[in-house]
Formats: C-alpha cells, sequence, structure tokens
C-alpha cells in the first residue's frame, strides 16, 4: 500500500497535490476559495439559514394560534325538544322558519297579541294601545327569545323570506292596523313604516321584484283584496313608499291569487276568475301604475303569445269552480296545482295540463314530497268522505294516479300534511287525526289528534305518535340545518285563531317520538317487519336538503 501509484487511496489523509492534513492549503485550493467568496456562497448560507429559522417560527406562531388564541367551532347544542309558554295571550295562523341569529340553525318567528312581551317590553312603554301584538323571533336551538318587536294592533298577515337575491335590509313584511312594517330578522328593527293605501288583504300575496324605482334596492309587489276588489301596489323596498299609482284588477273572485315566477324571470298574476284561472303579466300592470318602471320587468314570448289582444289575459284553466292554486315548488317554472270544486289538476310552466284526479270534498290545503324516487313531486291531499273520516292520498306527480291512501278520523282545523326530504331520494310524511283501529276499540272517540308518520318503504305501517296535540294554530317540519335535525314546530293556543287563552309554542325533534310511537298495521304484507325493525328504519333516516 505503502507504493501504490495512487496515494490518496493508500494514504487516505494524503491530498491528492501530495500535501497531507494539517499542512498549509495548496494555491489551487486558496483559488476555490477566494472564487467561493466572490461569488457569495457565504451569504447565501446566512439567508438559509435566516429562511429556516423564519419558516420554524411561522410555522410554530400558525400551530399555537389555532391551538390557543383562534376557537374551534362549535356545533350548536340542541334541546332534543322545548316549549314557550304564553299565558293570557293570543296568536294567529303564522309561523317563519328563518336563519334569525346568523348560526345557520332555523330559528322560529311568530306573532301574539299581549299586553306585555317577554324581554320586559310592553304596549304602554311602547306608547301602544294594550294588548298589543309582537312580532317575536326565538332560537330554534333552545327556544329562547332571540328578538321581539311591540306594534300596532291589529295583525293581519306577515311575510318572511323577501330578502332572497335581493339588496333590501329587510326579510319581513307585517300587516297590520293600517300599516305596513318591514322587519330586520336579525335584530327586529324596524326599517320602515308606511300607511296601508289599498285593502288589507285577507292573505299573503307579496312578491320580491328587480329595482323598478332606481334606487338600488329591489322593489315589492302586494296583491292587496278584500270583500270588494282587488288592487295591485307596487312599493320601494328601500323606503316602503307607494310607486305609482294604485291599479285595480277586473276580477269578480278575490280568493286566493298568486304571484308567480316563469323560468325566464317574468311576473305574472294569476287570477281566479268566474270562468277559470288567468294570467296577467306584471309588465302590463306596472306600466298602468307608472310609466317606465316596466322596463326592469321581463316579458315571456310563449305566455305572451296566447295573451288576449285587449285584455292581456293568458288563458291557463277554463272552470267555474277554481278554489285553490298553489306552486308545487318554491323554484321559477315550477308547476301548478289547481284545486276546483272536482277534483285537482297539474299545469306545468308551459301552461299545459299535465293530469287531472277527479275528487270531490277536498279538505284544507295540498301539500308536496318524494313518494318515489323518480325526482319529481308527489302531490297529498286530503278527502272528505263521510261519517267524520277523511282519506289521506298521495297523487303521484307525474301521472296523477293514487300511489298510497289511507282512511283517518278527522279532526276539526287540522294542519295540512307535511314531508321532509332524505338523504334516499324519498320524503317522511308527517299527517295529522286518529287511525280508525284505535276510535273502532273501546276507547271513547275524542276530538283529539295525533301526529302521524310514514315511510315509503313500508307503505303498508303508520307510526303513530303518543302525544296528543289539540287545537293547533300553525304547524311546520323542516330541517334545523343543512341537512340535519329534522324537527316539527306547533304552535298551539285556544279553540279559534285571535281568542285570548294558553298559547304555547314547542318544538320536536321527528326521530324523539319514534321510541314511543305505535306501530299500526294499514293493510295486507304490514306484519312481514317486527315494530323493531320498522322503528330502526325510522331511526337510520338522513335527512337532506331538497
Amino acid at each position: 500500500m505503502e507504493n501504490s501509484d495512487h496515494p490518496t487511496e493508500g494514504d487516505p489523509l494524503k491530498r491528492e497535490d501530495g500535501a497531507k492534513a494539517g499542512m498549509p492549503a495548496s494555491t489551487s485550493t486558496e483559488k476555490l476559495k477566494k472564487s467561493c467568496k466572490d461569488f457569495g456562497f457565504a451569504k447565501l448560507t446566512h439567508w438559509r439559514t435566516a429562511v429556516f429559522f423564519f419558516s420554524l417560527f411561522l410555522c410554530l406562531t400558525v400551530v399555537f394560534a389555532f391551538s390557543f388564541i383562534i376557537p374551534c367551532p362549535v356545533r350548536p347544542q340542541y334541546l332534543i325538544s322545548w316549549n314557550r309558554t304564553f299565558n293570557d295571550t293570543a296568536t294567529y295562523d303564522f309561523m317563519a322558519v328563518e336563519d334569525a341569529s346568523k348560526d345557520k340553525v332555523m330559528d322560529v318567528l311568530f306573532v301574539i297579541k299581549s299586553s306585555e312581551g317577554s324581554q320586559n317590553n310592553s304596549c304602554a312603554g311602547e306608547g301602544l294601545p294594550s294588548p298589543c301584538i309582537f312580532v317575536l323571533a326565538v332560537d330554534g336551538t333552545d327556544g329562547e327569545t332571540l328578538w321581539e318587536r311591540p306594534l300596532e294592533p291589529e295583525f293581519h298577515w306577515a311575510q318572511c323570506g323577501l330578502a332572497i337575491d335581493s339588496s333590501r335590509s329587510w326579510d319581513c313584511l307585517v300587516s297590520h292596523s293600517d300599516k305596513l312594517t318591514a322587519i330586520d330578522k336579525y335584530t327586529g328593527e324596524v326599517q320602515w313604516q308606511q300607511s296601508q293605501t289599498a285593502g288589507k288583504p285577507s292573505t299573503v300575496p307579496v312578491l320580491s321584484l328587480p329595482d323598478l324605482d332606481g334606487d338600488k334596492v329591489g322593489d315589492v309587489a302586494l296583491l292587496a283584496h278584500d270583500s270588494e276588489r282587488t288592487e295591485v301596489v307596487f312599493l320601494s323596498g328601500k323606503t316602503g313608499l307607494q310607486i305609482g299609482s294604485t291599479v285595480p284588477l277586473d276580477t269578480t273572485k278575490t280568493d286566493n291569487h298568486l304571484l308567480y315566477r316563469t323560468k325566464g324571470g317574468s311576473y305574472y298574476i294569476l287570477l281566479e276568475k268566474d270562468t277559470g284561472l288567468f294570467g296577467l303579466s306584471l309588465w302590463r300592470v306596472a306600466a298602468e301604475a307608472k310609466a317606465g318602471i316596466e322596463a326592469g320587468l321581463t316579458k315571456n314570448k310563449d305566455w305572451e303569445r296566447k295573451a288576449n289582444a285587449t285584455t292581456g289575459l293568458v288563458y291557463i284553466f277554463k272552470s267555474d269552480q277554481v278554489r285553490q292554486v298553489l306552486k308545487t315548488a318554491e323554484k321559477d317554472d315550477s308547476n301548478l296545482l289547481l284545486v276546483t270544486g272536482t277534483g285537482v289538476v297539474q299545469v306545468n310552466g308551459n301552461l299545459e295540463m299535465l293530469w287531472m284526479y277527479n275528487t270531490s270534498l277536498i279538505l284544507g290545503t295540498p301539500s308536496f314530497g318524494h313518494f318515489n324516487k323518480d325526482g319529481i313531486l308527489d302531490v297529498v291531499i286530503e278527502v272528505d268522505v263521510g261519517n267524520n273520516t277523511k282519506k289521506v292520498i298521495i297523487l303521484d306527480g307525474e301521472s296523477g294516479i293514487i300511489v298510497w291512501d289511507v282512511p283517518l278520523q278527522a279532526s276539526p282545523n287540522s294542519p295540512q300534511p307535511a314531508s321532509i326530504y332524505t338523504s334516499n331520494i324519498f320524503s317522511v310524511f308527517m299527517f295529522w287525526g286518529l287511525s280508525l283501529t284505535e276510535t273502532n276499540s273501546s276507547m271513547q272517540v275524542t276530538p283529539n289528534r295525533r301526529a302521524y308518520m310514514f315511510h315509503p318503504l313500508y307503505s303498508n305501517v303508520l307510526l303513530e305518535s303518543a302525544n296528543v296535540v289539540d287545537h293547533i294554530i300553525a304547524f311546520r317540519a323542516t330541517l334545523l340545518e343543512h341537512g340535519r335535525h329534522a324537527a316539527y314546530f306547533t304552535l298551539t293556543g285556544p279553540g279559534s285563531e285571535g281568542d285570548e287563552g294558553t298559547v304555547i309554542l314547542n318544538k320536536r325533534k321527528l326521530k324523539q317520538d319514534v321510541p314511543e310511537s305505535r306501530v299500526i298495521r294499514i293493510g295486507p304484507g304490514g306484519d312481514t317487519d317486527t315494530n323493531e325493525d320498522i322503528k330502526e328504519a325510522f331511526n337510520r333516516l338522513r335527512f337532506s336538503d331538497e
């Protein structure tokens, strides 16, 4: 090894130039170091060190912030059930479910009539006659009052959800005394209040519109009617002042008119006349109220092609017994459901009749849900079949044929059926009455009503709630949060709307009633599953937004 021709291999401490460790560096090495310094490599090393420690400090700061300073999101803590009781109070058939606390959980807005509110507010303290009306918003999670707004009596109607797709700062419009009041649903503050210039409407025909008066705030149209006339009023969404003049409509029937928006964004008033249902373009009415404001409203070519050249009326359905007209969904260009004296008719957005189901004595107002998985909304109606009995019927939304029905004892003033959409495409249905299996038993027949749940995959079974609820003034079944926590609210009070007594607002989680509910077999094949299996199927349900 000592005689090796490669000294660097024979002596690892010897350099290629023959110098040993500890000896002065060769001239070439010194030149290399000098060259590195000339290129700034030494400075680059210092910068790399600084960047490393800065990155380490930044990472530690972020970890510390998220761990100790910035709190983790906290999901709302729901009470499975809660109730609010108001003594010596009256209430009305109005209940809105809106997010009034900005926590992405639905809250409840309703109206009571009392001398004092629940937050130490009084009518006298606000300079109002006593008793007055209070608009309240209560938290959907625990029932605590978010805000309350005393207003001058008497109450006529209210509508919320008007701020969607608009630049308005208010969401609820309340008709009371001779006034219209716009209220911010988040704070309860009055945004504006104006005197009503038209008749007091018995329904809630309010429609959000684009900006008509040029103040960059969306406006509203109010379809006002009383026993003698029907009028259209345009109101500024910013101030509540009337835009233009009041436009009277030539119609002899004054009930259940509807404001409708087509797929292209055109607005029409659906008028019930003695000869049938007709549509009148809102741009025609707006032009009559004030020239020029109709420029903000579009025309639907398909509808206008069918309009009468003289009156502008668009023929929709001919019948002298039109009682109700409903939209099957909230979206534009939704189908229309007409209730007549001889049955129900469904018409699409192109004014084509889809189907007709003949029946008489329809009770209440129809509702909608998904019985099957075809994605088309089905129709739920209640029909009086005599002998204090009604039949709950589900009609296929595509064909109008009966896909399911069940008889129940009829109860006065029962709420209309409701449904909640599930992640399995179908809906779970809820309706009120009293099972005939119970009334035919040895139990005494009472006017009390119970809630029933129906699962489309178990079509021969009903789940009967153990809770007896009477004198329901308003009822809503809904999801409290996006895609979860299905619940229902009941607003109960004295026997008639507006009578003074004890008022109770109650919230119950939908699945809360399942364990104590009674399984009722209503047809052949209903005994193929055990009661436990059926209840477990309800407990496994996962709900969704439609």
